[in-house]
């Protein structure tokens, strides 16, 4: 048997890709440890939903002179990492970002539901990896929060379950809370 070899993509590679044209521009596409990933799609209008909900909250919260709430936008985590998490915050304000995608986060927000199991493995690991200090997962499947925290190494070593009754203080904003019960759509009546 020959042995079979993977090339594992770096970063400038992967926007070089884009940049040029080999990439679709509406392909759902994110490079996570060196593969190139296709995002889980279509998105159902639930997770639209609460990304938009979450949006709303984590802006209603953080000061806009000195975070930036980004919403589907790449991470240069790393030479093999560009995630692109539902919702991220970073220091700065969107001008810092005009020559080069954030290399770090102060909050990363997956929602899940068909992505769940990915989120909890891979994208903790890379977060953890990364440094990221707060790592939440809206889980649409069980209604709760995973709250992850005290990255070390490839782990979170705090990992923490809220419903939607709960209250969340973003680790940033120590002054702030959040009712969780603003990250969800609203329950039918």
């Amino acid at each position: 048997m020959e042995a079979v070899q993977t090339y594992r993509w770096r970063r400038e590679a992967f926007e070089k890709l884009a940049e040029v044209g080999l990439i679709d521009p509406d392909a759902r596409l994110e490079l996570i440890d060196g593969e190139i990933l296709q995002k889980m799609s279509p998105q159902s209008s639930q997770h639209a939903a609460a990304i938009r909900h979450i949006e709303e909250a984590l802006r209603s919260i953080f000061p806009l002179d000195r975070y930036d709430v980004r919403v589907q936008l790449p991470l240069a985590l790393d030479p093999y990492s560009e995630p692109e998490p539902d919702v991220a915050v970073v220091e700065g304000t969107l001008d810092d970002y005009v020559e080069a995608h954030p290399s770090t986060a102060v909050l990363v927000v997956e929602v899940a539901d068909a992505s769940l199991a990915f989120d909890r493995t891979r994208k903790a690991t890379l977060y953890a990896r990364a440094g990221i200090p707060d790592y939440w997962i809206v889980n649409l499947i069980d209604t709760t929060l995973e709250v992850y925290r005290q990255p070390r190494g490839h782990a979170y070593q705090v990992c923490q379950t809220l419903s939607r009754h709960d209250q969340i203080t973003p680790l940033a904003l120590p002054e702030a809370v959040l009712d969780v019960a603003r990250l969800f759509p609203k329950p039918r009546a």
